[in-house]
């Protein structure tokens, strides 16, 4: 794989008094311009993956991940230097564009504000490319308000511009769908993979919706639950097309 992310011996263990969650990946791989959606119960550690892979969340011991693009870069080892460090930091904001399940716009800020906040961060203002997005998701007419007067839809319109302003090699959408009615969950889907695939962006996307996985022929990997006593354990595994 030239450019993508790969990721062995995933292990991520959680403990809420006497009860376990262990998440464990033997190995997921994406390449830059592709697409997966994971799919699962509640609970099976879908957003747990996410924040994994979006260096959101630290590795457990023995977790490899590494990002093979420009040279290759050990984004496990990055978490070495503390979770607060500038590389981390850097390296997260410049890599991924994120799409929470709730949109997370900042509400003092307008839409337009909002989908150039990645691009100050990463200190790579580019206007041209915030107005392309605003035109190619329909916000124009929205630009200049803040999120609290937008519809759901148009909100994650926003995000999902913002996820994409600064250029990210990967998107990483938690259930981008969830809160829309059909026709919306769609329209928004559709715009998602098409705007990453023509920037090239891989995305990763959460869904409990497999029947629009399944017409937009996105691969699916699914997380899979057992337990044991007061241990649970999930592993994602692939769903034949």
């Amino acid at each position: 794989m030239t450019d993508g992310l790969i990721l062995r011996d995933g292990d991520i263990s959680l403990r809420d008094g006497d009860r376990a969650f262990r998440l464990r990946v033997d190995e997921f791989s994406l390449a830059a311009g592709k697409t997966v959606a994971l799919t699962g119960a509640s609970g099976s550690g879908k957003t747990l993956l996410l924040e994994l892979l979006g260096l959101l969340r630290a590795p457990g011991g023995g977790t490899r991940y590494r990002w093979e693009g420009q040279g290759g870069v050990d984004l496990a080892g990055l978490w070495s230097r503390g979770a607060r460090s500038a590389d981390l930091a850097r390296t997260r904001g410049r890599l991924f564009g994120f799409v929470p399940q709730t949109g997370g716009l900042m509400p003092f800020l307008t839409v337009s504000e909002n989908i150039a906040l990645p691009q100050r961060v990463n200190g790579r203002t580019d206007a041209a490319r915030c107005d392309a997005l605003i035109d190619r998701l329909g916000l124009r007419d929205v630009a200049a308000i803040r999120p609290g007067a937008l519809s759901i839809g148009q909100r994650q319109r926003t995000a999902i511009a913002r996820a994409l302003s600064h250029r990210p090699a990967f998107v990483i959408a938690d259930e981008p769908t969830a809160a829309l009615d059909s026709d919306s969950a769609d329209t928004v889907l559709d715009l998602l993979l098409d705007v990453a695939k023509s920037e090239g962006s891989g995305v990763i996307l959460s869904s409990h919706d497999v029947e629009r996985l399944a017409r937009f022929d996105i691969p699916r990997l699914r997380l899979s639950v057992r337990t044991v006593g007061n241990a649970v354990t999930s592993s994602p595994e692939a769903v034949p097309c």
